[in-house]
């Protein structure tokens, strides 16, 4: 009995040691935040590797619901409603399916089953969105399922989709524009108006660059002593405006000023703007 006793000890011990033992996952997760027009979007997915298999087309079908990824359902975060495909997606949590294509048109799903494993109860009367993409070839074989953001602009960005020889690149984009100008064009109006921050957005977002250059005065009046990367914007503002003489006048002071800060960059900038002003 003592023996027996002793054995069932030891077995549980070795289960216990063996139970602690941590390996990697097979498909490790990876999450992406990215800051986009006045919000972000975050992206959670498992990634698979090849691992020597054949998997898009073979082990993922063709004309099958695929979970794009491993484990639980991709999921999809938008702080802020964005538009895909000329639709308009509410902001929340989508899981993302996709259905490879033989011919290279896949299917791009956002899906509300975000608590789905995977495809899993994957049910389309849940599809937020289903859109047509075209699939690219990719330069090289890659043997982890890659997702990542890219071309990241103030209003759009690319949501790039890379495994074994196939890219999907879906455009997302958003409107922030109308919402930055009631701000702008409040906040003017105020004690503390930020002349400059709406001689920027004048300039980046409204492509108004008489009114930028009217901003950027107001905001020279409030701070004579503007550092030499707001004279170079401002440069840049008048030259767009059509002011070439001013512009070329601004220009060589934010040239003088940024040599006088020792900054390699903004003086490279300004001699190559007063160069082509000139």
């Amino acid at each position: 009995m003592k023996k027996l006793f002793t054995g069932i000890i030891a077995l549980f011990c070795i289960t216990t040691v063996q139970a602690q033992v941590k390996m990697p996952a097979l498909s490790p997760t990876q999450f992406i935040k990215q800051e986009f027009g006045l919000g972000s979007i975050e992206l959670t997915y498992s990634r698979p590797s090849l691992r020597g298999r054949n998997m898009i087309g073979n082990i993922e079908p063709w004309g099958s619901v695929w979970r794009t990824g491993a484990n639980a359902a991709t999921k999809i975060t938008f702080s802020d409603d964005v538009t895909i495909d000329g639709k308009k997606i509410a902001a929340g949590s989508y899981a993302i399916y996709t259905i490879p294509d033989k011919d290279g048109n896949w299917t791009f799903i956002l899906n509300k089953g975000v608590n789905n494993w995977g495809a899993t109860g994957y049910n389309e009367k849940d599809d937020a969105l289903r859109m047509k993409v075209k699939a690219m070839k990719n330069p090289g074989k890659v043997e982890t399922l890659t997702m990542q953001f890219s071309d990241v602009k103030a209003e759009s960005l690319k949501l790039n989709i890379k495994w074994e020889d196939v890219g999907l690149q879906i455009p997302i984009s958003t409107n922030i524009t109308d919402r930055i100008r009631a701000s702008i064009e409040k906040a003017l109006k105020g004690d503390k108006p930020p002349y400059w921050q709406a001689a920027t957005f004048y300039a980046d977002y409204d492509k108004n660059y008489k009114k930028a250059v009217e901003m950027a005065e107001a905001a020279f009046k409030a701070q004579p002593d503007a550092p030499y990367y707001m004279v170079y914007q401002k440069a840049v503002m008048q030259k767009n405006a059509g002011d070439k003489k001013g512009a070329l006048a601004t220009a060589t002071k934010a040239l003088e000023l940024a040599k006088a800060a020792k900054n390699e960059n903004y003086t490279i900038m300004s001699e190559q703007l007063v160069a082509e002003l000139k």
